[in-house]
């Protein structure tokens, strides 16, 4: 009887820490972009490339990330795992080379987006040139939104083809905003790690209620691109599906500012991106 509970937290753990729940979220909001955007495209291609990117660009990150006491539950399992980590940066890659091979006609287009990826993480290597890096990061927060929306939402659309109509802008500004206040919670609660590493951003710089101000003015441009979307064909619970993870968010931004914990943040709040995407199939009609 006992057995079970060790089980079956070690396979979430393994599930949660080594990036594979990530790259579910990241593949779970691409399908919904597809979905809703009505995308025509290689997509399960590119679902699968996007699967592997991000297994390897996250182990990778957190290969090269220092510790942390806000995340001392990662730390320890990254400790006792590092050939994992190692193994699953190798597969990532493999996977992720071999799906773009679907898309070189788009070869530009991916390469902007591999480029944007690295740099993210590249001040974390331990070379001069990469660490100078860190004194401009001045937009990390920003940089990071916008990876994310741009490869789930804005390079599917771009592959796709068809044009920058409204409903597609929309739904990009939309989920840019939402992935922003998310990630300034993150940020937020790695404001002192930031600052001893040396790394510079808007939430680094600014006071715990501007930080505060700036996650309300995200999440209201997340609410306006949101029920605009109403207006380009979206259905009323279409929109309230979008609009729910915001409104998680708005709701319990005192709860992260409190709460460190390594499962509220990797499995909850990383949840949030991808959860109007597993709300939107039930509810629309």
């Amino acid at each position: 009887m006992n057995a079970f509970p060790h089980l079956f937290r070690r396979f979430f753990d393994f599930f949660l820490f080594s990036s594979i729940y990530i790259a579910v979220c990241a593949i779970v909001m691409v399908a919904q972009a597809n979905d809703l955007l009505d995308l025509e495209y290689n997509r399960q291609a590119y679902m699968l490339f996007v699967f592997f990117s991000t297994l390897c660009s996250y182990n990778f990150h957190w290969r090269f990330t220092p510790a942390s006491d806000s995340e001392m539950i990662r730390l320890k399992w990254m400790q006792r795992h590092k050939r994992m980590q190692s193994f699953m940066i190798a597969v990532g890659l493999a996977g992720a080379a071999w799906f773009s091979i679907y898309f070189i006609k788009s070869w530009a287009w991916f390469a902007f987006s591999i480029a944007l990826t690295f740099l993210y993480s590249a001040p974390k290597l331990p070379y001069r040139l990469f660490r100078s890096l860190k004194k401009i990061a001045v937009g990390k927060t920003i940089f990071l939104s916008f990876v994310w929306t741009y490869v789930t939402a804005a390079l599917p659309i771009l592959i796709a083809g068809g044009g920058w109509s409204m409903d597609r802008i929309l739904f990009v500004i939309s989920r840019f905003f939402l992935i922003y206040a998310i990630c300034i919670i993150f940020d937020n609660r790695d404001r002192d790690r930031d600052k001893q590493e040396g790394i510079r951003s808007m939430v680094t710089h600014f006071s715990e209620a501007n930080v505060k101000r700036l996650f309300q003015v995200s999440v209201v441009l997340f609410f306006i691109s949101s029920c605009l979307l109403y207006f380009y064909a979206f259905t009323p619970a279409t929109v309230i599906a979008l609009l729910i993870p915001g409104a998680i968010v708005w709701s319990t931004y005192g709860v992260f500012a409190k709460n460190y914990s390594d499962y509220l943040y990797y499995f909850v709040l990383d949840g949030l991106m991808m959860l109007s995407a597993l709300i939107t199939p039930l509810i629309s009609f």
